[in-house]
């Protein structure tokens, strides 16, 4: 019988480095190399058991460079792989954990597949003593082939755990648990004998996201204005004058500004720019309140200011209209 067929993606990060000895598991990024695929799945001869590897070179760097131009192009390349190799079953994107986050929510809302998409990566380069690249890659390969993947969007495989796109962040910077939903929970888990999911994400996303980027070449410029204590309206003028479309307000939780910066937010929205209201906690929803409806602001729901930001990114792509918007946040 004959075994499924994974396109693997290398994008770089830990997962796809090799450090200068077994111990060396803090200035790899600057001092180690970076592998292609073919190499990465060839030091874990582990994961062909279970599936035919198609590696597919894409990026090999680190993911503090990868921007929204790369997200485009990694989405342009699963979809025509998609589309010209009707035999591959789902597609594995090894990613650097910093940005992971990022790319997959991007990913999940503009893929129009049905197939698994799974992005894994490390916390530890693959040449270190204990690394969990070899574990991380085998999970995310049997996930990619469980027929319970397909259809729940984009999907996060990191320390035997299934995570979706849309609720998963980094919460550490060095530990293997990195990656929590903090508000629901994961998916479900990669154990020995199998692979376990216990609920399924009901935001649109994929095949039933509101967004088609056929035609998208660039996006909108879209920042984040982080709240503290005595923040002034600086930052907040300062995007403005840059000519950004849109601004996503890290908020004080539960979603409120100081003073002075919600003087700038309120100016900057009667120019035209679109504010969205999130939290600098993590989780928790950022409902619109009175106040964010009267100045034709968002609210955020539960993403975090970085999701916020792509998906604003993208709504404004279709429109500009705030209640159009915060319908597109309520949904996705």
């Amino acid at each position: 019988m004959s075994k499924p067929k994974i396109a693997v993606i290398g994008t770089g990060g830990t997962i796809s480095s090799i450090s200068t000895h077994s111990l060396e598991v803090l200035d790899y990024p600057e001092t180690g190399r970076k592998m292609e695929p073919a190499e990465a799945i060839e030091r874990v001869p582990e994961a062909a058991q279970f599936a035919e590897l198609l590696p597919l070179p894409f990026r090999a760097v680190g993911s503090t460079k990868i921007a929204p131009a790369d997200w485009l192009e990694l989405a342009q390349l699963i979809t025509r792989t998609a589309r010209e190799q009707a035999d591959i079953s789902g597609f594995v994107i090894l990613h650097g954990t910093a940005t992971l986050e990022e790319t997959a929510y991007f990913l999940s809302l503009v893929l129009k597949t049905d197939k698994p998409v799974v992005l894994v990566g490390a916390q530890r380069p693959a040449s270190a003593l204990s690394s969990d690249v070899g574990m991380n890659l085998v999970s995310a390969v049997r996930t990619a082939i469980d027929p319970q993947a397909g259809g729940k969007g984009v999907l996060i495989v990191l320390n035997d755990e299934i995570h979706s796109a849309r609720d998963a962040s980094k919460t550490s910077t060095y530990r293997l648990q990195t990656f929590k939903s903090r508000d629901f929970g994961l998916l479900g888990h990669v154990d020995g004998d199998g692979v376990y999911f216990y609920r399924a994400p009901l935001r649109r996303h994929t095949l039933e996201s509101a967004f088609d980027i056929a035609r998208i070449t660039e996006f909108p410029r879209v920042d984040i204005v982080y709240s503290y204590a005595g923040s002034d309206g600086c930052a907040v003028d300062a995007f403005v004058a840059a000519g950004t479309r849109g601004l996503v307000s890290a908020g004080l939780p539960p979603g409120l500004t100081t003073p002075l910066e919600r003087e700038s937010f309120e100016k900057a929205a009667q120019a035209g720019v679109l504010i969205v209201q999130s939290s600098r906690a993590g989780s928790g929803r950022v409902a619109r309140r009175s106040y964010l409806k009267d100045k034709a602001m968002i609210g955020a729901d539960n993403l975090t200011p970085q999701k916020a930001r792509i998906l604003l990114a993208l709504a404004l792509t279709q429109t500009s209209n705030p209640d159009e918007v915060q319908t597109l946040f309520d949904t996705h």
